[in-house]
């Protein structure tokens, strides 16, 4: 019998720090994942802009705009309407004194299925987001787009297999990272690149569905409070199946087009049968719910 196939693609690309010119290439590049017969397409972290968070400042603080009426995510609805796909959405959002790391969801008709707000926060050189970014309060989400359920975390969320199997619990049928990830600044000898793809690819096999992830490329320089920074990002976006296996990836320095189909019904098949649903303790796991693994009576 024929299954219920799905087209999922990442996208990669090096920004500049106008928002006019990302938002354009993102277009761009999302109607040419269409042409290669995506129905699912996710674009890379704050691709608005330069990932600012290298440094601390205020002013940064001013790239952050409502929710409502986003003009990035209205521009992306109408292409989403137009293409008939599914477009997440990431952008840096102002809620009332509160700052997030969000992203909508724009299902293929339009439609806004709402947001996800990044729950995990990083800080460290470089990576300085806690001075942005308030740690999310929607928790993990799923989201029923026409042609799958989806998870939606981000970045930093990635690291943290808890996140993928509370979506997939939730009944998410694919996962999707969008990331900013590169070079340390602090030591240019440590290259995660492997390490971060590794990570993704057990989530994917932990829990037997495919993953996205979509990272940007190129040199930022951003103008910090002790000097100059710099990230080189390393690219690297891939697609995984449901047992980790890399199915497509991209290099650390094109833009790319990544596009991979799946059968859905037939991993859910797979998943149900190989027991990891079936076989959990939930009851043993309350270590988790704390915060030095000690459980106390």
């Amino acid at each position: 019998m024929e299954g219920r196939k799905v087209a999922v693609s990442a996208l990669q690309f090096a920004c500049s720090d106008d928002i006019a010119t990302n938002v354009s290439t993102a277009e761009r590049l999302v109607r040419s994942a269409h042409e290669k017969g995506a129905n699912i397409i996710l674009i890379q972290e704050l691709f608005e802009g330069y990932y600012f968070c290298q440094a601390q400042r205020e002013d940064y603080i001013q790239r952050a705009k409502p929710y409502k009426d986003h003009p990035t995510i209205l521009r992306m609805q109408q292409l989403a309407k137009e293409l008939g796909v599914v477009i997440p959405v990431s952008f840096f959002e102002e809620a009332n004194n509160a700052h997030y790391n969000s992203i909508a969801i724009i299902d293929a008709d339009g439609t806004d299925l709402g947001i996800y707000r990044k729950s995990h926060i990083p800080d460290g050189p470089g990576y300085e987001e806690k001075f942005y970014f308030n740690p999310g309060d929607t928790g993990f989400k799923v989201f029923q787009t026409k042609f799958a359920k989806i998870g939606v975390a981000i970045c930093w969320d990635q690291w943290f297999p808890e996140a993928a199997r509370a979506m997939v619990l939730q009944g998410a049928e694919i996962l999707f990272y969008p990331t900013a990830i590169g070079s340390e600044p602090q030591d240019e000898g440590l290259d995660s690149r492997d390490h971060w793809k590794r990570v993704m690819q057990g989530h994917a096999g932990a829990n037997l569905v495919p993953l996205v992830a979509s990272n940007r490329i190129g040199k930022e320089v951003i103008e910090t409070e002790h000097g100059k920074s710099a990230i080189t990002f390393y690219g690297n976006s891939f697609i995984a199946g449901p047992t980790g296996e890399i199915v497509e990836v991209a290099n650390d320095k094109d833009e790319a087009v990544l596009v991979a189909q799946f059968d859905l019904d037939q991993i859910k098949s797979k998943r149900h049968s190989w027991g990891i649903f079936r076989d959990r303790r939930p009851d043993l796991y309350k270590v988790l719910l704390t915060l030095d693994g000690s459980i106390r009576s």
